[in-house]
């Protein structure tokens, strides 16, 4: 028999070892093979007019994911090093020189990885309109895609992978080369000694934890503790301090709670406890930095993924904040504006909800008495408390400003504690030609009736002091629109862009909307996607280390099947073990990022519950999918008689 039949034979009596680890190069190569045929793709680029960024974007993202999933294939095959010791060590021992050992462990390797590189391209093909029309949803693209394979994208991922495979092929080869022949027969009967647990350790790593969440929770701006280790330098002491507080947590803590439940006589003598506390406990040491890596990457994951959604998410929420109005534009032609208004009027599949000329005000300001204003000096956009409450009426708003005299109201809807103006109690002093007065703040809206886009930082001030500004202010009106169907005003938009000049700062709902659906579109994307291929690597180290675990486990188990004890105590045993195992990282994992989200919630002023706990559900529901696959397969190798 040849060197090649008996690779290929190995490969089939394997292949149920092989299978979660090929499942999951499969589906990388898919993933890669997508993001490079997104970058080439002719739709995606007509349907964004030749975007750059996109392109640039799947660039960088299939970087990130060639780096990964290098490491996962490296790290996943010293898992199998290990099982296919005993096998090679008898090669050896039937006299099979180390070259025909080697060049046999090549073709497997080789063999495998050019078939997940065929299945990988094949299912990539089929799938890439089914993803094409899933980016150009997310982004808002009413674009039909049509079925195309890239040659660039096949070639480009059939090289890298091709590179991969070597690389991994080659580890392979060198096992024979690596361990004596009596080191490969007692694989299988190494020991690891019982790991030692230290109490101060093990409160140093709570402490550290807890550090890091302190530091993270705190207000940036407010924060004494920010301020005196460096704005540029916490983001980084907290990244430090979680992960050795990880790392310490699992490599002690979880030690010294095995031992405290071992000296629990009652629960520790239980049923097969005594067993599951014990390798638990011997192989904690072994499994922390492994486990640490799962937490922090799990953390990572779930925190760019929750963001990359949280910012698609509240798209629509963002660009109502900032164009409260359908459309607003500065009346300054007459002709221009009235075919504008005859083309809002005119659109097909748009309704005119209302339409308002609001006179409005433009004054320089002396804002030195204003808090964490933008220098002693600002230009304001001034409106009348009388057209302020008619606007947010029809805008739907159930509010309303009264003001006498000199009071006024700030209107910030980007709004932001310690850095955005401390309005109330505050007054600033209006100048110009004409114009003395001095208003004081009494109330401030964390929204506006204005578009950003058209005018500056609004006040509203009252009728009487709207009165007595406008004979000196620099007076202009500016039209305000509502229309029905805004999110897809397109066409209406780039009519209006072509009729209204520069100056009369056109600002629309839809340019923004578009825009942000576009980015966040994007960033959900290429997020989503790459926290798969991390989520199913990262499952499947768990999965890949347990089985080889179970190998060893397999003469205990058998043992104590033949005195007596049923498969169903054995199965609950493992069941308990190995969700020790995936509970430990995917419970930190959550912590971390449930911390890190609520920070960045603080920083952008934006709720993130819905995003973050829909990621979260489906994080754990994927775990929970690698929690039973591994216990099947565990107890199929433990209970197995054979």
């Amino acid at each position: 028999m040849t060197l090649f039949k008996i690779a290929g034979k190995n490969i089939r009596k394997n292949f149920a070892n092989y299978f979660l680890y090929f499942a999951s190069m499969i589906f990388s190569i898919v993933i890669y093979f997508t993001f490079v045929s997104l970058k080439y793709d002719s739709t995606i680029q007509s349907a964004s007019d030749g975007s750059q960024k996109i392109s640039s974007a799947f660039s960088g993202a299939a970087v990130v994911l060639i780096v990964f999933v290098a490491v996962f294939i490296w790290y996943s095959n010293s898992f199998f090093t290990r099982k296919r010791k005993k096998e090679v060590g008898l090669y050896s021992l039937l006299g099979v020189r180390k070259k025909q050992i080697g060049r046999m462990l090549f073709y497997e390797n080789f063999f495998m990885g050019i078939l997940a590189l065929i299945i990988g391209i094949a299912l990539g093909s089929v799938l890439s309109r089914f993803f094409v029309m899933i980016l150009m949803k997310v982004m808002g693209y009413a674009v039909v895609a049509d079925f195309s394979i890239s040659p660039a994208a096949i070639l480009n991922t059939f090289v890298v992978f091709m590179i991969i495979s070597l690389i991994t092929s080659v580890q392979g080869y060198r096992l024979i080369y690596r361990f004596k022949l009596i080191e490969l027969f007692r694989a299988d009967q190494e020991r690891e000694k019982e790991p030692k647990s230290s109490a101060v350790i093990a409160l140093l790593s709570v402490a550290l934890i807890g550090f890091g969440y302190w530091l993270a929770l705190q207000n940036i701006v407010t924060s004494k503790a920010w301020a005196a280790i460096g704005y540029m330098l916490t983001p980084l002491v907290i990244l430090i301090s979680v992960i050795l507080g990880t790392y310490l947590l699992f490599n002690t803590l979880t030690v010294t709670l095995l031992k405290l439940a071992r000296k629990h006589k009652k629960s520790y003598w239980r049923g097969l406890n005594l067993i599951g506390t014990s390798q638990l406990l011997y192989r904690m040491k072994g499994n922390a930095r492994t486990l640490t890596i799962i937490a922090v990457l799990s953390a990572t994951t779930l925190t760019a993924v929750g963001t990359a959604y949280s910012t698609y998410y509240n798209n629509r929420t963002n660009a109502e904040l900032a164009n409260p109005n359908s459309y607003m534009f500065i009346g300054v032609d007459g002709t221009a504006t009235g075919k504008a208004d005859k083309a809002i009027r005119q659109a097909e599949g748009h309704k005119v909800l209302y339409h308002e000329s609001v006179p409005l005000l433009e004054v320089d300001a002396v804002t030195s008495g204003l808090k964490n204003a933008l220098g002693d000096e600002q230009s304001f956009t001034v409106i009348s408390s009388q057209e302020f409450n008619r606007l947010a009426k029809l805008q739907g708003r159930d509010d309303a400003i009264s003001l006498e005299g000199s009071e006024a109201a700030g209107l910030e809807p980007a709004y932001l504690e310690g850095i955005s103006p401390d309005y109330i109690g505050s007054s600033i002093k209006l100048k110009g030609s004409g114009i003395n007065k001095t208003i004081h703040f009494n109330t401030l809206k964390k929204y506006n009736v204005l578009n950003l886009g058209s005018v500056y930082s609004t006040i509203v001030v009252s009728d009487d002091m709207f009165a007595e500004l406008k004979p000196s202010a620099k007076a202009l009106t500016v039209e305000a629109y509502g229309i029905t169907h805004q999110d897809k005003a397109k066409e209406l938009t780039k009519q209006l862009e072509g009729i209204l000049p520069e100056k009369a700062g056109l600002s629309s709902f839809y340019g923004d909307y578009s825009r942000g659906m576009e980015s966040t579109g994007l960033l959900m994307f290429m997020g989503g996607f790459l926290g798969l291929v991390f989520l199913a690597a990262t499952g499947s180290i768990i999965y890949f280390k347990q089985l080889t675990e179970a190998g060893s486990d397999k003469a205990r188990y058998l043992i104590l099947h033949k005195i007596g004890v049923k498969k169903r105590e054995i199965r609950k045993s493992v069941a308990k073990q190995v969700l020790f195992i995936f509970a430990l990282p995917l419970a930190f994992g959550i912590a971390h990022c449930a911390v890190a989200l609520s920070a960045l919630s603080k920083m952008m002023m934006t709720n993130l519950v819905v995003p973050v706990v829909s990621c979260m559900g489906a994080y754990v529901f994927i775990y929970l999918i690698y929690y039973f696959l591994t216990v099947h397969a565990y107890c199929k190798i433990v209970t197995n008689t054979k």
